[in-house]
């Protein structure tokens, strides 16, 4: 293997308080990082680097681990540009909102979805998103969940089953019967093409004993538990993500007491959308109560066409800070090692000895300028898996 070394980095988050200043960011002023292979294998004050085969000179940036989106929707075709422009201008929309979507992805080719997803994946990682977590979701049948789950895991090793996205259209009448063929022929179906199960479990689509089933059907079969939990309102979500040790509980919008204190002693992330609410208008979510609780806290796009059309971490990042109650700080985390944790991955999220070398270098001197200019193109150079691709 060849060794690079990059050097002259202005300010190095690590995410490993053991290597830097001793705060969560593990901050490293005037450092360097060696890679060998695709894994890192040094990190540290810049004076003190081993000699390595080549060099990059970062020019006093700032560098970050490679953003880790734990939550988007990839998988679909078509837009709901006209839904977003009534919703923005006080006008009544009468689509069908998800169902749309799920009409356009039955009725696209395979290679159409495969060429959407990686679109969008490549549009995210120029912006620095090293790691990016998809889901099924949008055909809702088992022919159609099995392709997108087939088409998802060509892009990513973060492949999530979420059948129960939705009551399908085609069992309107009967929802018992939909959680029944969720839970048999489609998961049978879609479990060998995943690594989680999710459900949105939500006033409208599943309720706690729905979401239960599918889980815990899911769990059986070697499926790890995510939860899309109270969106739209007080529910149950949160309550079972816990319960079940679920390794996300996703959006997290509307929370009681019982709910923080929930997230603040398990080991279930807080998954904050900021996109969501605000392409929906909707109230934000409370991001300081659930830190100060205790609870890890990630960040991610929820990139889809319906209430969050962003793959921008960036973005993400300074709505938390302005609209969240976040410090930059805090907000850079869990955009990085918060995603890593909502994906239970120690590999990634982190600049240490030993994690995959996923960077990202910021045409700035430090990691404050994601929300200090917001909207900026600042990735300067991105690597993935010691690659250099952006």
């Amino acid at each position: 293997m060849t060794t690079t070394a990059i050097t002259d980095i202005a300010c190095l988050v690590t995410n490993d308080p053991s290597l830097g200043d001793g705060s969560p960011l593990g901050l490293i002023r005037d450092a360097a990082v060696v890679i060998d292979g695709d894994r890192i294998v040094w990190a540290g004050e810049s004076s003190r680097a081993p000699a390595a085969d080549k060099a990059v000179d970062a020019g006093g940036r700032a560098m970050i681990p490679g953003f880790v989106d734990s939550h988007s929707h990839l998988v679909f075709a078509g837009d709901r540009t006209q839904e977003f422009n009534a919703r923005m201008s006080g006008r009544p929309y009468s689509a069908g909102g998800i169902r749309t979507t799920v009409a356009a992805t039955r009725a696209a080719s395979d290679d159409e979805l495969s060429a959407n997803v990686a679109r969008y994946l490549a549009e995210a990682l120029r912006q620095g998103t090293t790691t990016c977590e998809t889901k099924s979701g949008y055909g809702l049948t088992v022919e159609d969940e099995a392709r997108a789950l087939r088409i998802a895991a060509r892009h990513t090793d973060e492949v999530t089953f979420l059948g129960a996205h939705i009551v399908s259209p085609d069992y309107a009448d009967d929802p018992a019967g939909y959680v029944d063929l969720v839970t048999g022929p489609m998961l049978d179906a879609c479990a060998p093409h995943a690594r989680w199960i999710d459900v949105f479990c939500e006033r409208g689509a599943f309720d706690g004993d729905q979401a239960r089933a599918v889980l815990t059907a899911g769990m059986a079969r070697g499926l790890h538990p995510r939860v899309h939990a109270n969106q739209l309102g007080h529910g149950p979500g949160v309550q079972l993500a816990v319960e079940l040790d679920a390794a996300s509980a996703d959006h997290c919008t509307h929370l009681t007491d019982a709910d923080i204190d929930a997230l603040g002693q398990g080991d279930t992330v807080a998954t904050l959308l900021p996109g969501a609410e605000f392409s929906t208008r909707a109230v934000w979510p409370d991001a300081r109560r659930l830190l100060d609780a205790g609870a890890t806290v990630a960040l991610s796009t929820d990139c889809n066409p319906g209430s969050s059309f962003t793959s921008s971490m960036p973005f993400c990042i300074a709505l938390a800070v302005r609209d969240m109650g976040m410090t930059p700080d805090e907000a850079v985390r869990a955009a990085t090692a918060g995603g890593a944790a909502a994906l239970r991955r120690t590999d990634i999220g982190r600049i240490a000895p030993g994690a995959r070398a996923d960077l990202l270098l910021l045409d700035a001197p430090s990691h404050v300028h994601l929300a200090y200019r917001p909207g900026v193109p600042l990735a300067d150079a991105v690597w993935q898996r010691g690659a250099r691709v952006a």
